[in-house]
């Protein structure tokens, strides 16, 4: 039968695993690698990965999965908002950076102009958090 996209990359994932856990060198997992995105059958593919352990199931992968999933769903929309910050944060250097070039290079000291957008989107930024949007299913 003849391979896939899908079947090479899985090919390719699976001998990734490999060089990750220091079941492959990287030579051999390049040359590997380099047979795998050539091959036309799925015997190939197969060849490729015979002397591979079979990957574990997702579930014995991570005991731990579940606890961790819960424990970032409930962080998570205050991260959203620390994130927002940031953003809002970054922004102001940015738009500060540039009115004091533009005040340094006029010789003047411009009125602050950063003020308004920056006002604007903290305002924002605080109604999101008083008021949030209930279609996303986020709480902050």
């Amino acid at each position: 039968m003849r391979a896939s996209d899908a079947d090479r990359d899985a090919c390719a994932e699976r001998l990734a695993t490999a060089l990750s856990e220091g079941r492959l060198d990287l030579a051999e997992y390049e040359r590997r690698l380099d047979e795998a995105m050539n091959a036309v059958f799925i015997g190939q593919l197969r060849a490729l990965t015979a002397d591979l352990p079979a990957p574990a199931p997702p579930a014995e992968r991570d005991d731990f999965a579940p606890a961790a999933s819960s424990r970032s769903a409930l962080a998570s929309p205050w991260k959203d908002w620390v994130d927002e910050w940031r953003w809002w944060l970054g922004g102001a250097v940015i738009m500060t950076g540039i009115w004091g070039v533009t005040s340094i290079m006029g010789g003047d000291l411009l009125p602050y102009w950063p003020l308004v957008p920056l006002g604007i989107w903290a305002a924002i930024l605080v109604a999101a958090a008083i008021w949030p949007d209930e279609s996303s299913g986020s709480r902050r």
